[in-house]
């Protein structure tokens, strides 16, 4: 899949806001390189999954430079020592002033997509039919290369901002005085296009969100076996009365090391922070050639 075809053009902008950020007035390494024709090589020297190239490019793109790849997104790199990857060509001055900025983006983007596809396979060697989704733990300013990282990775992004799907957490339960109040809020502005998920801290409070109309409860912080009991109790008990509308999610604290501990068929949707949290970068370098 070429997942270049979701990007918006506002991904544009903010490439040019991180050009703008990474060079605020005057670029005095570009100074003394000068404007001579050069070739830089992409080398990948760690594993990972070749993720964000539509950013790599368009960092370049500005620059008035152009990218040829050996390798498409979505590859499973394992360099033994580097691996070249691609080839920048542009003027030196252009190519070292978005270096920096296209490798931050291309290391963290692969490295994310590198997790994805670890949990992807672990998924798929284990039978686990339900999604597998990271959360909105992601880095201000960086959602969207974080986000399309999860995807080419294989797994699911979950909600995108907080516009994208209404979620009720503890708090929002909290400020409202119950899950049924706040439910009924969410649904009287919300409207028929957007779902409503409520995180539940037990199966009386997975039972009120569904009697008030909630699509999704989320299941928070259960362990793998009591998540099990839970959920399989939650869908028997109202399955009896003709009820199987809502899916049921589990959250919190769910890691590649322990997810499996989670799967089952009762479980329709697993959610982990540590999909773009805490993840090791994959090592790329920009080198220009020596003639």
């Amino acid at each position: 899949m070429d997942y270049s075809h979701l990007l918006a053009t506002n991904y544009k902008t903010i490439i040019a806001q991180y050009l703008e950020e990474d060079v605020p007035s005057f670029d005095y390494g570009g100074y003394v390189v000068g404007e001579e024709d050069q070739v830089a090589t992409l080398y990948c020297k760690a594993e990972g999954v070749l993720a964000g190239v539509p950013f790599f490019d368009e960092v370049f793109r500005q620059l008035d430079c152009r990218v040829e790849w050996q390798n498409k997104e979505g590859e499973h790199l394992k360099p033994e020592g580097k691996l070249a990857v691609a080839q920048v060509y542009g003027k030196a001055r252009k190519i070292l002033l978005g270096e920096r900025t296209a490798l931050n983006i291309l290391c963290r983007c692969s490295g994310i997509a590198l997790r994805a596809r670890q949990v992807y396979e672990l998924q798929k060697a284990k039978g686990f039919n339900g999604v597998i989704a990271a959360t909105r733990k992601t880095t201000p300013g960086f959602r969207l290369v974080e986000k399309y990282g999860v995807l080419v990775g294989g797994l699911d992004t979950h909600r995108m901002d907080l516009s994208s799907m209404v979620m009720l957490k503890d708090n929002h339960v909290w400020s409202s005085g119950s899950i049924t109040k706040a439910v009924k809020n969410a649904r009287a502005v919300c409207g028929f296009s957007l779902k409503i998920e409520v995180e539940c801290q037990s199966e009386e409070e997975a039972d009120e969100a569904i009697a008030a109309g909630a699509d999704i409860v989320m299941l928070d912080n259960f362990t793998g076996e009591g998540l099990k009991v839970a959920a399989k109790s939650i869908k028997q008990r109202w399955a009896e009365k003709g009820i199987k509308h809502f899916l049921i999610e589990s959250s919190g604290g769910i890691t590649y090391e322990t997810c499996a501990n989670y799967f089952c068929e009762d479980i329709d949707i697993l959610s982990m922070s540590t999909i773009t949290q805490g993840v090791p970068h994959v090592d790329f370098s920009l080198k220009i050639n020596k003639k």
